[in-house]
């Protein structure tokens, strides 16, 4: 089930640090799930070079940061690796992907992945769209890497700094490329899927990048991470769910230390962001109303397979439809934050800030009730779509 959340219009003012780009227009009428949700775009031309996939773009806004604040984030450094560093693992205590994997070195090895395919058999078409689209999400991890770095105060500036700020961002980084590999050797072996098409895809996306409009700002940024890390801890936490009633238990078990390493990671990046609201209140209010009225657009937004211009938000309407990520979940995460940052309690804040204070608070019932109206538009526009992951079988979505 896919749901239209562009439909509820926030009121767009221009905060004095944060600012908004001017509007424009959206490409498409077709309703999106609640991960997807884009404010106003306008069309990019389509010339149909290598990474030139139909899509649109945000009139972008860069460096909206006053200088000033970057030694907010200098002053951090010593909280940072005391507070933040600590929520990553020594190597040599990380899982890897071959802990669930067949032993190719082993005598056994045909025999457990014949054992592997015959699990894999049991589970339906769409259940595999879904696991394909959170393993191509992962595997997008060059521009997730990126992103961060394009965060001023915080970027790693040699590519090797040993500021705190440039630790986090590598060995984040290194964590999470196991989730990508663990996936797509698991979704290899299962034989279920079709591979070329997934790497076609996975190739388009590192190409096409992503659009999350922080702005190289790292209040907004880290706003950005904290909200997406719980989004991914719970999608991948829900198909480990899906798994077990699948009855693969290797399954479940892979999607659930996934998700373990998700909420390790929201919690470093909530912290950051807590820490910004001790120091800087008003500042970092007015970015969590930015990013809101924003919209919070999932990673793989840009997603394109060489065929579906609307691979993700097909891609999306079946993750709605299992329950795997939903409007729902995005008005949960939005509360879990106000909860986790006290933001109904702030006090102190300046007439803006208290606007955005009031906006944030009041937001996710609105979200809950353009879901219920939503429900019944997707019943009414159900149809059937073939994906080239799964050799263009068709699915309702």
């Amino acid at each position: 089930m896919a749901i239209e959340l562009n439909a509820l219009h926030f009121e767009s003012k221009k905060c004095p640090s944060f600012g908004l780009p001017a509007a424009a227009n959206r490409r498409s009428p077709k309703v999106f799930m609640a991960s997807t949700l884009r404010s106003s775009s306008r069309e990019v031309d389509n010339l149909k070079k290598p990474f030139s996939p139909p899509r649109e773009v945000h009139i972008q806004v860069t460096h909206s940061m006053p200088h000033k604040k970057i030694e907010i984030f200098k002053s951090m450094e010593d909280w940072a690796e005391k507070n933040i560093l600590v929520h990553l693992k020594p190597v040599e205590k990380c899982w890897q992907p071959q802990d669930f994997l067949p032993d190719p070195a082993s005598e056994g090895f045909e025999e457990q992945v014949k054992e592997l395919r015959n699990r894999a058999r049991e589970i339906p078409d769409d259940y595999y769209v879904v696991l394909v689209g959170d393993m191509i999400t992962e595997e997008a991890l060059p521009t997730y890497q990126t992103m961060l770095n394009t965060l001023d105060g915080v970027r790693d500036e040699t590519g090797a700094s040993l500021t705190s700020w440039a630790v986090w961002t590598r060995a984040w980084t290194a964590e999470e490329n196991r989730h990508g590999d663990l996936l797509n050797k698991y979704l290899y072996l299962s034989g279920r899927v079709d591979m070329k098409q997934i790497e076609r895809t996975i190739q388009y996306l590192i190409g096409s990048g992503m659009d999350p409009r922080t702005e190289n700002n790292p209040y907004l940024g880290f706003i950005y991470t904290s909200f997406q890390e719980r989004a991914t801890f719970i999608s991948h936490g829900n198909t480990a769910r899906l798994a077990k009633d699948h009855g693969d238990i290797t399954l479940a078990q892979i999607c659930g230390t996934i998700a373990a390493d998700e909420k390790r990671h929201e919690t470093a990046y909530t912290k950051i962001v807590e820490k910004l609201f001790e120091i800087d209140p008003d500042g970092t209010i007015l970015a969590f109303a930015d990013m809101m009225r924003k919209k919070i657009s999932m990673p793989a937004h840009l997603m394109y397979d060489g065929r579906d211009d609307y691979l993700f938000e097909h891609f999306s309407a079946i993750a709605q439809r299992l329950g795997v990520y939903t409007a729902k979940d995005y008005a949960d995460i939005l509360e879990f934050l106000v909860a986790r940052w006290n933001v109904e309690k702030l006090t102190g804040l300046s007439g803006e800030g208290q606007k955005a204070q009031h906006f944030i608070c009041g937001l996710a019932p609105r979200i809950r009730k353009l879901e219920e109206r939503a429900q019944g538009r997707a019943k009414e526009a159900a149809q059937k779509v073939p994906f080239s992951w799964i050799f263009d079988r068709e699915l309702m979505l």
